[in-house]
């Protein structure tokens, strides 16, 4: 009895699914002390504020960038004693997926690779510059995307539009 097999070319089969790091970097981070060093002598309780965000960019060639930004500012009674931003990024290879699952790749997967690194780079400048470090919290990235979506589509609807907005030359 013989066997005979049947090669298969890529083309005729199903593309697999692939999502791949490829690089993690530190794309900016500033640290400002405006009332240094008269900050360090006084003893004013430390109260602190964050802003978060997400972005993403296609790159072509399956690769994107996910970026998260967070600024944390710490006020000392009156007078800022800190005030840190930093965006960290990573690309992303992301190939053979539907566009939904892309979509929930970069809200919610890529971010949560992304964030333990900006917050140990964050918590390290602040340390560096004499503070206490910042330790931010963990995030759910589910529920951020899920409520960044609800965010953008009240906005869309707010402002009577119902497209991506994205601006496609005529």
């Amino acid at each position: 009895m013989s066997e005979s097999t049947t090669a298969i070319s890529p083309d005729q089969s199903e593309q697999q699914a692939i999502f791949n790091l490829q690089r993690v970097y530190l794309k900016d981070c500033s640290l400002e002390i405006p009332e240094a060093p008269t900050i360090f002598i006084e003893g004013a309780e430390p109260k602190l504020q964050f802003e978060l965000d997400t972005s993403d960019l296609d790159l072509g060639q399956d690769l994107c960038e996910v970026s998260i930004r967070c600024t944390v500012t710490c006020q000392m009674g009156e007078k800022v004693g800190f005030l840190i931003e930093a965006t960290q990024a990573a690309i992303f290879e992301i190939k053979g997926v539907s566009e939904e699952q892309r979509v929930l790749l970069k809200g919610i997967s890529c971010p949560n690779i992304v964030y333990p690194y900006l917050r140990a780079n964050m918590a390290d400048v602040v340390q560096r510059s004499s503070f206490p470090p910042v330790h931010l919290a963990e995030i759910n990235w589910e529920a951020f995307f899920q409520q960044k979506m609800a965010r953008l589509a009240a906005q869309s609807a707010a402002s009577g539009t119902t497209d991506s907005g994205i601006i496609l030359p005529h």
